[in-house]
Order: C-alpha cells, then sequence, then structure tokens
C-alpha cells in the first residue's frame, strides 16, 4: 500500500483501516510519520505600510473638530520562506508602526508562523501593552497560519459556531456641509433601499433637544421593522447620556454605545451609568487587552461588550473576551472600523464569538460595516464578503479569505 504523503492522504488511509478492519504495523508508522510531518515555515520579512488619502467631503464622529479630511490605516505584511504572505491592518496611532518595526518583527524573523501561542506570548512581552501593534501582527499571522494549512482562520480556533452574520451599517456620520435633520433621514432610506436591515448612527455633536427630532425622523423614514442603534462618541455628560437613551427607547432603538469619554480602557462612570440606562449599553472598542476587558466586565460596565481585534490584540484576544463576556451573561458585538483586512478579520472572528445563553439565536452578534468614504474597502481585498440580505457568509477559503491587492497598498502608500 502506498505511503500517505500529505493530511489527505492520512484521512484516507485512517478510513480505509478503519472501515475494512486491518492495520499492519507498517501502515501504523506511515501514518504517524505523515501526522508528525508539520510544515517546516519561516517568517522571512516583517513590513508596515502607513496608508493615506484625501477625502472628497469631511466627515467624522461628534468629536470631530474639525471634521476629519483624511483617511489612514496601517497595514502589516508577514513573507515567508515559502511564498506564503498574511497580512493585518490597525490604526496608525500610539506608535503602533515603531513598535511594529522596531520591537515586534525583529522577534517574527526566522520562527515558525504555526507556533501561534508561542508567537502570542512573544509579542505581548516585548510592547508593554500595545494592542494596536499586536492586533495587527497577530491578524497576519492567523492569515499565515489558514494559509499553511489550508484552513479558514475560524477553523484555527475550534470551528465556527455560524456560517452567515448579520450586519448592521455605521451610515450616518457627520458630514460637512449637510444639516443632520436632511442627511440622516436621506441615509438611512438609501441603506434600506440596499437592502441593510440594520442601521447606525452618530449622535452627540449637538444639543440632545435638536438630535432628538432627528432621531425620531430616522425612524419614520425607514419604518418599525429596520434595526437603529446610535453611537455616541463619548460626547455626552452622563445627565446628558440619560436623556438621549429615554428618546431612543421611545424610537425602539437596539443600544447606545459609548456615549461617555472612554478614557483610554478605564470606561470611568459606565458601570453607573449602565444601572439606569433605559436601553442596553454598549462599549468597548478602546479595549487594549483581554485584562482591561476583564476588568470592565467584572465592574458590568456593559451590557454590549465591543472589543476590536485591530486595537486589543487580535483575533484570539476577541475570541478570549468573548468567552468572558459570555459567562458573565454580557453580550460580545466585536467593533470593527477600518479596511477589508480588518473586516475580514472580523467576519472570521464573529464566526467564534459564542451566544450570550443557551436558546435559540436571537441574539447573534452582528458585523459592523462602515459605510463611509474609504478607498481601502471593496478595494484592498480580492474575494472580500457580500451583503445579502443582510447578512455576510464566512469565508470558507484559508486565511482570513482574501487576497490582498498590492498595487493598492503602494498607491496609497507613504
Amino acid at each position: 500500500m502506498p505511503a500517505a504523503t500529505n493530511r489527505r492522504d492520512l484521512l484516507k488511509l485512517g478510513a480505509g483501516t478503519v472501515t475494512a478492519g486491518w492495520a499492519t504495523s507498517a501502515d501504523t508508522s506511515r501514518a504517524v510519520e505523515a501526522a508528525t510531518n508539520w510544515p517546516d515555515i519561516k517568517i522571512t520579512n516583517v513590513t508596515s505600510y502607513l496608508l493615506e488619502c484625501e477625502l472628497e467631503r469631511a466627515f467624522g464622529a461628534s468629536v470631530s473638530v474639525p471634521l476629519d479630511k483624511k483617511r489612514d490605516a496601517l497595514l502589516v505584511k508577514i513573507e515567508t520562506d515559502k511564498g506564503l504572505v498574511g497580512w493585518g491592518e490597525t490604526s496608525p496611532i500610539n506608535g503602533a508602526r515603531g513598535t511594529i518595526d522596531k520591537f515586534l518583527a525583529p522577534r517574527l524573523i526566522g520562527r515558525n508562523p504555526l507556533e501561534y501561542r508561542a508567537l502570542w506570548r512573544s509579542l505581548w512581552g516585548a510592547n508593554f501593552g500595545n494592542g494596536l501593534a499586536v492586533g495587527a501582527v497577530e491578524m497576519a499571522i492567523n492569515d499565515l497560519r489558514g494559509k499553511a494549512l489550508g484552513m479558514p482562520v475560524a477553523e484555527l480556533f475550534g470551528g465556527r459556531f455560524r456560517e452567515k452574520i448579520p450586519v448592521y451599517v455605521s451610515a450616518l456620520d457627520y458630514v460637512e456641509g449637510i444639516a443632520i435633520e436632511e442627511w440622516y433621514p436621506r441615509r438611512a432610506e438609501k441603506m434600506v433601499a440596499d437592502g441593510h436591515k440594520a442601521i447606525k448612527m452618530r449622535l452627540g455633536r449637538y444639543s440632545v433637544k435638536r438630535e432628538a427630532k432627528v432621531v425620531q425622523a430616522v425612524r419614520r423614514a425607514v419604518g418599525p421593522g429596520i434595526k437603529l442603534m446610535a453611537d455616541g462618541n463619548g460626547a455626552y455628560t452622563m445627565a446628558n447620556a440619560l436623556k438621549m437613551a429615554d428618546y431612543l427607547r421611545t424610537s425602539d432603538f437596539e443600544f447606545l454605545e459609548e456615549p461617555m469619554p472612554q478614557r483610554s480602557n478605564n470606561y470611568p462612570g459606565y458601570a453607573a451609568l449602565r444601572e439606569k440606562m433605559p436601553l442596553p449599553l454598549a462599549g468597548g472598542e478602546a479595549l487594549d487587552s483581554r485584562e482591561a476587558a476583564k476588568a470592565l466586565i467584572d465592574r458590568r460596565a456593559f451590557d454590549i461588550i465591543q472589543p476590536d481585534a485591530s486595537l486589543c490584540g487580535g483575533i484570539g484576544e476577541v475570541v478570549f473576551i468573548s468567552e468572558l463576556a459570555q459567562l458573565s451573561g454580557i453580550r460580545c458585538y466585536p467593533h470593527c472600523w477600518g479596511a477589508d483586512i480588518v473586516i475580514a478579520a472580523t467576519v472570521q472572528t464573529l464566526a467564534l464569538v459564542p451566544d450570550p445563553h443557551f436558546g435559540l439565536p436571537t441574539d447573534t452578534p452582528f458585523l459592523e460595516l462602515d459605510q463611509s468614504e474609504n478607498p481601502w474597502r471593496e478595494g484592498l481585498a480580492k474575494g472580500q464578503i457580500e451583503v445579502q440580505d443582510g447578512f455576510v457568509r464566512v469565508p470558507r477559503k484559508p486565511g482570513l479569505g482574501i487576497t490582498v491587492d498590492e498595487e493598492l497598498v503602494q498607491k496609497y502608500a507613504v
């Protein structure tokens, strides 16, 4: 009988010997040899790319003063001696690029990306908790691991809970030159016409009285069947957050996200705010690690926790946080704000996030899909996900399931 030369042959050999009811010592030896033939891959290069572009129209959050006229992103490319390439993404703040180039990259050269646990520990030890830097690198390592083993990232972490993910679009931002009374209802109607079932809006730039009327106008524009969410961007005091929350509850909003200042990952006052909130309180995009998440979960600062794989240390960190949240009956809706790489990583992550209970999946976590101007969304990656009837399917391709357009990277790299 010919020797098993790869994992597929090994599986065939195993199945054949079991069903046929025979197995010689030679067969067993070949099976053991095939099983221990671990891919020998070495990381040869780690490159960071800072992308920047001018926007056609300035936009931003409630606290964007002035509104943003540029967009940026930080990408990481990890290359190997076998020609495999992995990609990660984060935000270029808090010294993320310098940490990657000076401290993390040297620790990766010559290492096998399949040594995930050892690499993870090594990355955290080198940077005093820079979750942004680790997030981008960890994402790229998982992309590599999946490609090396021929598996989607979701399967690397034990297999998916779900094949498709519901989507909410972050589509109602403050835009230069357009009053929100005109822009928000019109934009919401367009999202519904495009087939979206859930929409999030930014609030807090103007008075509660003014924006409450806009909230009501958006609800009338989309009707009762569309889910609505709101993001306060840290623009409220506790008193005004509660005032706005009352209006949101009346208009049947799903949650209010981060209405008070986040103060890095500390979120002071959020536990007290949650106790008074008339609808669920969401937050946690500023978390930089599982330690920070645990502290907030223990304080019950949120009803919905929102770690971001690109900011808190990567895919594995979000999965760990989601399990901690599940133990406390807290929902986990990972935050997602970026280009195609972050979106692809978040989709794989969402396949792994457990529901907060053992009943029917009525609280399935959503994918946040930004709709603001971004040349690296639906263009940076080939084979990207598509929204159909309010859902995205989790890809079955190896790694993150995408191929990055490196010509586009070079076009915007500075």
